[in-house]
């Protein structure tokens, strides 16, 4: 007898769904590093190769909630870069990003994941243009997942997730990015690392 969960699928019906291992998402400041990312590092601890799928879109008119989160006015223009971030090419998280287009505008860092700081991560692409990212706000929160994450995700429509709304700011307290980050309960386990200055 196969024990699991139930999933659904358009037009096919219902299946016992194949077993995955829950995968650790750390959420660390520690884990900010010069070279590599935090992601595949965590992947490549639990014997998995992590690898992300991106795609960005410049000069897009910032939404209200986006813009108070960046301190900007609502409809200044942003750099907006969508992620599906995977273990072993399977989907595991989503993220959605936002920089402050005028942040970055005529650098070569203007595009996360374009010239020759892709990849490299918020805090490392920031230093390159002279901004200091001094520290990051996470506010975690459960929810049921949308249509369009559900499908993205391959969990069924109204799964758990955690919805994480992240900040990072510059030393200046300026905020330089904030980001969605969609992890999905069944698929994941977020643990937060929290390092002590003595």
């Amino acid at each position: 007898m196969t024990c699991g969960v139930l999933e659904g699928r358009a037009g096919s019906g219902m299946y016992v769904a194949e077993p995955r291992q829950r995968v650790r998402v750390v959420r660390s400041s520690a884990r900010e590093q010069p070279e590599g990312s935090p992601f595949r590092a965590d992947m490549k601890a639990v014997g998995k190769h992590g690898d992300w799928e991106s795609r960005t879109d410049a000069k897009v008119p910032a939404p209200a909630e986006i813009a108070a989160r960046l301190g900007i006015a609502e409809g200044e223009l942003c750099v907006r870069t969508s992620y599906e971030f995977l273990a072993d090419g399977r989907p595991v998280q989503l993220s959605t990003s936002w920089e402050p287009y005028d942040l970055t505008a005529g650098t070569l860092v203007v595009l996360p994941e374009g010239g020759p700081h892709a990849g490299a991560g918020v805090v490392n692409r920031m230093a390159v243009i002279g901004i200091t990212v001094s520290h990051a706000v996470e506010q975690p929160e459960p929810r049921q997942a949308t249509a369009e994450e559900a499908s993205l995700l391959g969990i069924q429509k109204a799964a758990l997730v955690t919805h994480i709304r992240r900040t990072y700011y510059s030393d200046q307290g300026r905020p330089v990015e904030t980001a969605d980050i969609v992890v999905p309960a069944a698929h994941c386990e977020i643990v937060y690392e929290i390092p002590i200055n003595r």
